[in-house]
């Protein structure tokens, strides 16, 4: 056996230790290079093979009418790329200079708003752009300006070299999808929210805005968490040189929600205000339409004028605008003496010559320059609105006891909380006079306030309450909470129902109530307001008139502001429908001759909209109607058809007609009425909407650009651009209707 040699055997061990060492070194210092100085570069090479927790947006609900009409829903936009670099990597850069001509001629004729000229050059300098690394031509090169609608992207699909074959993936809230193809065309979609009905209800309905589409106001923020659904979760995978999507969590879309607007009232009522506000010169225009059943808002306008001089929705007035009412307060005031039983309609009050001196302040009447109205009864005072009649039958029952009186109001439901599902409503505010600790002296009370109270000053109101209050006595005193929201929808199932909610069973006695109804309808049959009436129906209402006050000016600093308004219900002997005009002007104005013609238009509207003919009151032994029907939305007029007891073929039996437009023409065959669908609608070219009624021939028009001008009355006999006609920028059609 050798003997152990210790002084050959240590050095190998030394130098096999230093050599590990050495790599332990390099190893720990290729590390840290790589965790710092290349950290960077590693970063990038990771995010271009993979990408976790990717958050993944899901379809927003929409936004329906009470019948089913979209108001407000989300479709599909697309931004158009061209990759310059994988044009010319696929080796196609040649064929794209050949045909780029006849792209550029394509493109405008897809786009008119760009010649091919322009489309020509923009192109060219994307494709000789220099980038910072020094290549020529741009990844992610814009096409277009703006995002285009699907149909606009199959159109340009078709076009030479872009028709290569190509995938498109969704922008998500994370990162951006930029994919280079054969042709060196992509895009990048987005969900655009969309309002068919253009701003029609815009501050009630609401909307979206910035990038991440936040909502803003409206019905669009008040049920966000219920229209904007739950972010899915993907991460992707880069696998054999192709971009895998894989799902994690899968995103669940929003929910419908279905209010109470009916469309037609609402363009009723916004036509009819504007017409008005256009013709005084008018400031600020509100006006609601409830149903008086159950408190379903039917309409609400906000118009305000803008620095140009146009009208536009910028504010919910109707919910926020907390202003004193002026006159249509009176209401309130003397349905409180009449249910307290400290008066009834046989008070007779002195107003002498329209000037009275209450407390060191003079009431006046609004013709008090003319002498007045003398001495009068109870009903008179809210028949001609006179501030003294009304002002001293409270101040004589109530002058000592003004805690009395304002509980009485409250009482009434006029001072609460209606819970309005939109951002900034507020309740009206009406003070409580307190008394100092020993109890004999007012803290927050003058000797004025109470008659000034009574006729709508000393006091805040915004619209909704008071046309709630007015409903109400419509409603035989049954106040219902003003509604918005019918139901929630998911996948065409009602999943959640908002019921009608009544505020208060009885506002007042039953017998007080139909006094002041009586009253109300004598103030349009024979007061100040005979412009609401109608000679069609009944009408009941009360109309206001209050100057604004300045702020820290009072009442008479600079131009006098007034706010004017009419408050009422039709028709009077069996209420439907309930209503308020509410305007605020700067000069002369007048709640009965100015609010009152509106409210007159919009009844009369409403009115003449539901008139309906029952079909088994028309028919005969001898005979067998057949109703004479429009050319238009197919699935409109089945749904009304079917309401009528007549049957389509090739309808949808009459279920309510959510969804899209279907168009096409109603022949009858025989006895039987048959629906014939129209060749799908190409989007550059003019429909042709003859034999359709006015409502679904400007809807189609305008969905495809065109502005329209309405002569006549009746169905489309006749359009001045013919059917076929290619669309061009600011194009004008005249229809006119027989």
């Amino acid at each position: 056996m050798s003997k152990f040699d210790n002084k050959k055997i240590m050095p190998r061990y030394s130098v096999i230790a230093i050599i590990m060492t050495l790599m332990a070194v390099a190893v720990i210092g290729k590390t840290l290079y790589t965790m710092t100085a290349n950290r960077q570069y590693w970063m990038k090479v990771a995010e271009q093979k993979k990408k976790d927790s990717i958050s993944v947006k899901p379809l927003r609900g929409n936004i329906l009418s009470c019948d089913g009409q979209l108001m407000a829903g989300s479709l599909p936009e697309f931004k158009l790329y061209m990759d310059f670099q994988a044009l010319k990597e696929s080796k196609n850069d040649s064929l794209w200079l050949e045909k780029l001509d006849s792209i550029c001629i394509g493109l405008s004729r897809i786009l008119p708003e760009q010649t091919p000229e322009e489309f020509k050059k923009h192109l060219e300098e994307g494709r000789l752009k220099v980038q910072k690394d020094g290549s020529v031509g741009s990844r992610h090169w814009l096409i277009w300006k703006s995002r285009v609608a699907y149909n606009t992207l199959s159109e340009i699909m078709t076009l030479p070299v872009l028709c290569m074959p190509f995938n498109y993936e969704r922008t998500n809230e994370e990162f951006t999808v930029r994919a280079s193809f054969k042709s060196g065309f992509n895009v990048e979609e987005y969900n655009a929210r969309k309002h068919p009905f253009g701003s029609l209800a815009q501050r009630t309905v609401g909307d979206m805005f910035g990038a991440k589409d936040v909502a803003r106001c409206g019905l669009e923020l008040s049920y966000d968490s219920i229209l904007r659904g739950e972010n899915g979760i993907i991460h992707r995978r880069k696998i054999r040189n192709k971009y895998l999507d894989i799902t994690d969590t899968a995103p669940i879309d929003g929910a419908d929600i279905i209010t109470t607007i009916d469309v037609s009232i609402q363009d009723l009522a916004e036509r009819s205000l504007l017409d008005e506000l256009k013709e005084i010169d008018a400031n600020v225009g509100v006006a609601i339409v409830m149903e008086v059943a159950t408190g379903d808002v039917k309409a609400i306008v906000n118009m305000e004028k803008k620095v140009n001089g146009e009208y536009a929705e910028i504010k919910n007035h109707a919910v926020s605008d907390l202003l004193e009412p002026g006159s249509v307060f009176k209401t309130a005031s003397l349905l409180v003496a009449l249910d307290d039983g400290v008066c009834d309609t046989n008070e007779v009050v002195e107003t002498g010559g329209g000037v009275y001196h209450m407390y060191g302040r003079d009431m006046k009447d609004h013709n008090w320059r003319r002498g007045g109205y003398g001495t009068m009864r109870l009903p008179k005072t809210l028949m001609v609105s006179s501030n003294i009649g009304v002002s001293r039958i409270i101040d004589k029952y109530y002058h000592n006891q003004p805690e009395k009186f304002v509980q009485g109001i409250y009482d009434l439901g006029i001072a609460e909380d209606l819970h309005i599902p939109l951002v900034g409503s507020t309740p009206a505010i009406i003070r409580m006079p307190k008394k100092d600790e020993k109890g004999k002296q007012y803290l927050n009370w003058s000797k004025t306030a109470l008659p000034w109270m009574s006729i709508g000053y000393e006091t805040q109101v915004p619209p909704i309450s008071t046309i709630t209050f007015y409903n109400g006595i419509a409603n035989n005193g049954k106040m219902m909470r003003p509604r918005f929201v019918k139901a929630i929808m998911k996948d065409g199932e009602v999943i959640k129902e908002y019921p009608p909610v009544v505020v208060r069973e009885h506002m007042a006695k039953e017998s007080t109530i139909k006094t002041m109804q009586t009253i109300l309808e004598h103030v349009v049959s024979q007061g100040l307001g005979k412009k609401a009436g109608s000679p069609l129906f009944k009408v009941a209402g009360k109309t206001g008139t209050a100057q604004i006050s300045q702020g820290a000016g009072g009442y008479h600093a600079g131009t006098m502001r007034y706010l004017i308004s009419f408050a009422g219900f039709f028709p009077a002997d069996n209420p439907k429908y309930s209503c308020i005009v509410c305007i605020q002007k700067t000069g002369a104005a007048s709640g009965g001759g100015m609010c009152g013609p509106v409210f007159r238009r919009i009844a009369e509207g409403i009115m003449a909209q539901n008139l309906k003919q029952e079909a088994r009151d028309a028919k005969d032994s001898t005979a067998i109607l057949i109703p004479s029907v429009k050319n238009g939305n197919l699935r409109a007029a089945d749904y009304v058809l079917h309401y009528l007891g007549f049957g389509m073929d090739n309808g949808w039996q009459g279920k309510q007609p959510y969804g899209d437009p279907v168009w096409g023409i109603v022949r009858q065959e025989g006895q039987k009425l048959a629906a014939a669908r129209k060749n799908e609608l190409s989007k550059n070219t003019v429909p042709d909407v003859t034999g359709m009624g006015a409502r679904d021939a400007v809807y189609l028009m305008e969905s495809m650009g065109i502005k329209v001008r309405l002569e006549g009355r009746g169905k489309v006999t006749e359009q001045s651009i013919a059917a076929g006609k290619e669309i061009a920028k600011g194009m004008i059609c005249t229809l006119k209707l027989s």
